[in-house]
């Protein structure tokens, strides 16, 4: 059996739920949903954390520039035995946007999900990748890097 050490944790739950309000020490609605972002080469890197997350209850859109992730944590099936004890995991649904800089190419994004964790990646548009450009004039050439 697993004993319940703070008695005010259970107060603010049952406040939040209550009141659909945070109160200390406790997430406000939507939950959040961490993530890291970088750049690798010629694309971008999301990974958002979604443990427990069934990989069928996550949506990715994209509409006009604007990335929109929706995951859904439901409840785990329980028979008619099973008595809860402790519930501190969030349930419902999580989401999160991000907008994209016109220098993306949100036609060819890709996603994986892998033990708990959402891996969005977002290749760099053709047109903002370095090229050379060729100068010309006086009867000689030369390129420079733009």
């Amino acid at each position: 059996m697993l004993m319940r050490t703070d008695p005010f944790r259970d107060f603010d739950r049952f406040a939040q739920q209550v009141f659909g309000a945070a109160t200390p020490g406790t997430w406000s609605k939507p939950a959040p949903m961490p993530m890291d972002a970088y750049r690798a080469g010629d694309q971008f890197v999301i990974c958002f954390d979604l443990p427990g997350v069934d990989p069928g209850a996550i949506e990715l859109d994209v509409e006009r520039n604007v990335l929109t992730v929706k995951a859904e944590r439901r409840p785990l099936p329980t028979d008619g035995d099973v008595q809860l004890q402790v519930s501190e995991r969030r349930l419902g649904v999580f989401s999160r946007q991000l907008f994209l800089g016109d220098t993306l190419d949100a036609d060819h994004i890709t996603a994986d999900y892998d033990a708990g964790v959402l891996t969005v990646r977002i290749p760099v548009a053709e047109k903002a990748k370095p090229r050379r450009i060729e100068v010309t004039g006086s009867g000689e050439q030369r390129e420079i890097k733009a």
